[in-house]
């Protein structure tokens, strides 16, 4: 594997860390800027906007710009968001540098795929992808458990100047390793986007995207405050906690991948998503006591992106039935639907703290994943109907969004 794929897995896993290290710190950030629990959960909520919006509205926007060039401009304006949010001298200018760096997000992740792929024969395309990937897994077990305890021990803001030092060696490692003229096709218009919205059983899998990420994060995006008011930890200790739950994102991304190669996306996601639904109903009861709400966020996290590989083969899988001159697009919007379940769960999580308290979270979450589940066995009654084969061959995809 060439070089210039590890500055994009670097990229990568510096944007995995800003996108989730705010959950560990929302108590930490709330307490130093004098703002609610819920007003700091849209710290969350609008950098997964920021996201939404970034991937399918810029990357059309931004299509005939050269790949590096473009790379380039991307680091150094999500490096220029986190140096935002370090120096923020209040929550307003510490949102903006949250939806900066969420645009930069979007982009990267539409782009990064091709580019990578671009970097190696045919044969190995897959493998580049999956690379460049796994900086994100890696952000999950390492980064953002490392980022939360820079930010308990040093303070929130330095969390934020150790993420933006990461975005500039991945921005010297990009302008260093990256070809200069990498060949692309230019992304689909806004106009060729909207065509795939308007196909129901694709926007019926973006549902079932936005509903499943939405209930988990509803009481994810508050796991912080569940661990030290209710269950008992000390603040320092919510970095091993998130680490316990990084590890089990990790595994659970690769067991979800195997469990849709086997059964067929549509029987592991039912499965996927009942699992969830349990795990935060139970979380509601363990979350008292430390040792066993530690297991619960074990077992949280080894579902919580387990159903990622099934929903990204299913998209594809129903693009190619569906719109099949638009299957990429067709896949950058359920990542765009994922980012707007997370952004929606934040904020509905806010208002769940502020109007019942932070332990109705996790049983309204797990309502909201049943309705997914729910959508799901309704997508596959529509396969039944139209003679769809439940196994549907093909590689998947894991975590990437």
């Amino acid at each position: 594997m060439p070089l210039a794929l590890l500055a994009l897995t670097l990229s990568a896993f510096a944007i995995g860390t800003t996108e989730f290290v705010i959950v560990g710190l929302l108590p930490t950030v709330a307490a130093d800027l004098g703002v609610s629990l819920p007003s700091a959960g849209l710290l969350v909520s609008l950098y997964a906007l920021g996201v939404a919006v970034g991937a399918p509205v810029l990357t059309a926007l931004t299509g005939r710009l050269p790949r590096k060039q473009l790379l380039l401009g991307l680091m150094a304006l999500f490096t220029a968001g986190n140096l935002l949010a370090w120096q923020a001298p209040g929550y307003g200018t510490l949102v903006a540098a949250r939806v900066l760096t969420g645009l930069a997000h979007g982009v990267f992740f539409s782009i990064g795929s091709t580019i990578a792929t671009s970097l190696v024969p045919k044969d190995k395309a897959a493998s580049a992808i999956a690379l460049m990937f796994t900086g994100l897994t890696v952000a999950l077990v390492t980064g953002v458990p490392l980022g939360t305890f820079i930010g308990q021990h040093f303070g929130w803001r330095e969390t934020f100047l150790a993420v933006a030092a990461l975005g500039v060696l991945a921005f010297v490692g990009s302008a260093v390793l990256v070809p200069r003229n990498i060949a692309h096709t230019p992304p689909a218009s806004l106009a060729q986007q909207a065509r795939v919205l308007a196909e129901p059983r694709l926007l019926l899998v973006y549902a079932k995207t936005a509903i499943g990420y939405g209930g988990s994060f509803i009481p994810f995006t508050f796991l912080a405050p569940i661990l030290t008011e209710v269950s008992g930890f000390s603040a320092g200790a919510v970095a091993w906690v998130m680490l316990v739950y990084g590890v089990s994102v990790a595994v659970g991304n690769l067991w979800g991948g195997r469990l849709a190669d086997r059964w067929g996306p549509i029987p592991a996601l039912k499965l996927i998503f009942a699992l969830l639904a349990a795990v935060l109903f139970v979380f509601t009861f363990t979350a008292q006591q430390p040792g066993l709400a530690v297991l619960t966020v074990l077992a949280w996290g080894a579902v919580a992106f387990g159903n990622v590989p099934g929903l990204q083969l299913y998209v594809v899988r129903q693009a190619e039935r569906q719109v099949p001159q638009a299957v990429d697009v067709a896949s950058g919007l359920n990542i765009a639907a994922f980012n707007l379940g997370i952004a929606g769960a934040a904020w509905a999580g806010g208002l769940i703290v502020e109007h019942l308290g932070l332990m109705h979270t996790p049983w309204i979450g797990g309502l909201v994943v049943l309705v997914s589940l729910a959508l799901t066995g309704w997508s596959g009654a529509l396969d039944r109907r139209e003679g769809v084969p439940t196994r549907l061959a093909g590689a998947t995809a894991h975590v990437g969004h």
